[in-house]
């Protein structure tokens, strides 16, 4: 969820304080009031952003070079991006961001690279950068490795004053050099923005949604913005006004597709008559007098649940140049199982054509002015094909020494295994290389020696702190995933009125989900909230003895219990899930994994099955010449990768009822004779 959370409200001072605790909850950035005089602190007409902007920009030109220089991980911070550098496998990005500590906010434009296999970090100082900002978004691009930047927002130091932007900068993430992408002076461009966001699909960057605040309105957006990298122009596509679309929202989910780009959920604030006293009552289930005031428009908090498809068709090889492509949204049914309650604030991560949800906010408005909020901690995958919720569960050592035993006896034949492939591989490679190339290399080996070293490279953090339940319940974390690892870092949680700001940066491996991994873990300490904001602690405290935490300076909030229950599965009708062959991953022709397989493993054994697809699928678009033995290889284990992926969580299901029956690996009985079928 980006960061439109905390804007100020003109009201008095009891209701201004319950109103920004419930907004910030659903999503909305409201900025806090930190006096009983909304006004008496306000700094709207005492600063001039555009000539604190200006001063930012002067001091960045001191730089006369881009440098990195090692130091701490960086300062704690909500509302920045996290992302895998594309151009290395090994790194980190992290830009931006804004922190909150009671009193005023600060924003920054720092850039920080994270080196996963030193466990290190450096700052990154340039000429030219963005400015300082928060909630906005970026992503890479599909055709290049570059990143792009679009938009944000920036404040005064209390909030008082934002500005949005609707620059647009290019990373070359090798060089980390920053370029601002101005637009032909006669063409458009996507008006200024934070809470948006964008993906890639071929040599387009596609933009959508957000919001736009003035202090007095918030305006939420559902517009199309297409970037072309070609062509380096941008365009709103010509929607079929007949055709639905989606509503305006922020803070949502947006993720790529093969064929353009999904949208999962967000946040926004819809106008809702609000009736007098006795309707009150009645929606309350009581009798009511029937007059007591008239009605009036307030914004209320919307959860949005729905999922769209964005189909996008680029142009014909023969198409004149420049030509645009063809653009339409399609309503998708409703996901299955989807996290429920519905939440704000829970974040998502592309990997395999899935997405990684985890954390969020669920508020149940009491009345007017009060409101209960449950935040949470789960991992959820998102098959998006599929179009399905799946938990993720974490696993624990087994108490049992016999079973550990038994498994490291397993993963030790494993390991010889895999040894003695990596040493044919290689005497493969030397024969290759002595022979002038007479041994065609085989693209899908190179590939799984490749997940090999990723292996090897996971290990070696081995050192780092493990635990066994996810991280503290927090809404608006960064998410990103590198090598088949997910990334969290920051984001926040609320007890009464006080907010908290993680400093912490974990990871979990999607594969083997053995536990979280602090890689670093500081405590918060500069809080300068008002007296009343820490005092309504131990009202939240009666709510949930679990989760106490002492109202000292110094808090330390990550390590608070949290709750593991099993999340309630929504009852969903039949009309929203389909058929049931759509949902499974198990039920198609193609070559499933086993329990306990490996990817290698599972490669190795239906590698020959997988290039025969390959080679199917290039006759029926008569293409059989146009590949080398080489390519369809790499094709045939990028298909065998996706598939099992795309198997992963109803094979670990599998695999948990197995070991919970005592069984700890499967053997194929085609694998020990000249017997078919495989077995359990």
């Amino acid at each position: 969820m980006a960061k439109d959370k905390k804007k100020a409200t003109d009201k008095k001072a009891v209701k201004a304080a319950k109103a920004a605790k419930q907004e910030k909850k659903a999503g909305k950035k409201e900025k806090k009031q930190t006096t009983k005089n909304p006004d008496a602190d306000s700094d709207t007409e005492s600063v001039d952003l555009d000539a604190v902007l200006a001063q930012y920009a002067k001091e960045q030109e001191q730089y006369h070079a881009i440098t990195e220089v090692a130091g701490e991980p960086p300062s704690p911070r909500t509302s920045s991006t996290l992302l895998a550098n594309p151009a290395n496998e090994n790194e980190l990005f992290l830009y931006g961001g804004e922190y909150f500590n009671g009193a005023t906010a600060q924003f920054y434009n720092d850039l920080f690279i994270y080196n996963i296999k030193q466990d290190t970090w450096k700052k990154v100082t340039s000429p030219n950068s963005p400015l300082p900002r928060s909630g906005h978004a970026w992503c890479r691009a599909a055709n290049t490795k570059d990143v792009y930047l679009f938009g944000g927002e920036f404040s005064s130091p209390k909030q008082g004053t934002f500005y949005h932007y609707n620059d647009f900068w290019r990373l070359d993430p090798t060089s980390r050099e920053w370029t601002r992408l101005e637009g032909k002076s006669k063409t458009a461009s996507p008006p200024a923005r934070s809470g948006h966001r964008m993906v890639s699909f071929k040599q387009y960057i596609i933009l959508f949604g957000g919001f736009q605040d003035t202090s007095a309105t918030t305006k939420y957006l559902n517009d199309v913005w297409i970037y072309d990298c070609t062509t380096f122009t941008w365009h709103a596509p010509k929607l079929q006004s007949a055709r639905a679309i989606p509503d305006a929202r922020s803070s949502f989910t947006f993720l790529p597709h093969d064929q353009g780009a999904v949208i999962y959920g967000g946040y926004s604030r819809v106008k809702t008559s609000v009736g007098g006293k006795g309707q009150q009552q009645q929606a309350r289930g009581k009798k009511g007098s029937g007059g007591g005031g008239a009605s009036r428009v307030v914004l209320k908090p919307k959860v949005h649940e729905d999922t769209w498809f964005l189909r996008i068709i680029p142009p014909g090889s023969d198409a004149p140049m420049g030509s645009l492509p063809a653009v339409s949204w399609e309503r998708r049914k409703r996901p299955a199982n989807p996290p429920n309650p519905p939440r704000a604030g829970a974040t998502m991560a592309y990997h395999k054509g899935r997405g990684i949800l985890f954390g969020g906010v669920h508020d149940v408005e009491e009345s007017e002015e009060g409101i209960d909020s449950e935040f949470f901690n789960q991992l959820f995958v998102w098959n998006v094909e599929r179009n399905r919720y799946m938990p993720l569960t974490l696993r624990k050592p087994k108490a049992n020494a016999n079973k550990r035993v038994t498994q490291q006896a397993n993963v030790g034949r494993r390991e010889r295994g895999r040894a003695n492939e990596e040493e044919l591989l290689a005497n493969l490679k030397a024969l290759e290389a002595k022979s002038g190339g007479g041994v065609e290399g085989d693209g899908g080996e190179d590939m799984l020696r490749g997940k090999g070293e990723e292996e090897v490279e996971s290990e070696k953090v081995a050192d780092k702190p493990r635990l066994y339940e996810f991280p503290h319940p927090r809404f608006n974390a960064a998410l990103t995933v590198q090598n088949d690892t997910l990334y969290i870092y920051g984001g926040t949680f609320e007890k009464g009125d006080r907010e908290f700001t993680f400093d912490e940066l974990w990871s979990v491996n999607l594969n083997h989900l053995d536990g979280v991994v602090e890689i670093f873990k500081r405590e918060l300490e500069d809080w300068q909230g008002s007296d009343d904001e820490a005092d309504s602690e131990e009202e939240w405290d009666d709510e949930d003895d679990d989760d106490e935490e002492d109202d000292d300076d110094k808090v330390s909030v990550s390590t608070a219990p949290t709750s593991l229950a099993s999340p309630m599965v929504k009852e969903i009708l039949e009309e929203d899930i389909g058929d049931t062959e759509e949902i499974s991953a198990l039920t198609d022709t193609l070559p499933h994994p086993r329990p306990f397989e490996s990817l290698r493993e599972f490669y190795t054994r239906t590698s020959e099955q997988w290039q025969s697809i390959v080679l199917e699928e290039l006759e029926q678009k008569g293409k059989s010449g146009e590949k080398s033995p080489k390519e369809i290889k790499k094709a045939a284990f990028e298909q065998a990768e996706e598939k099992w992926w795309d198997c992963r969580e109803e094979i670990r299901a599998l695999e948990d009822e197995q070991e919970a029956a005592g069984i700890g690996e499967v053997v194929s009985l085609a694998d020990k004779g000249d017997g078919g079928g495989a077995g359990r």
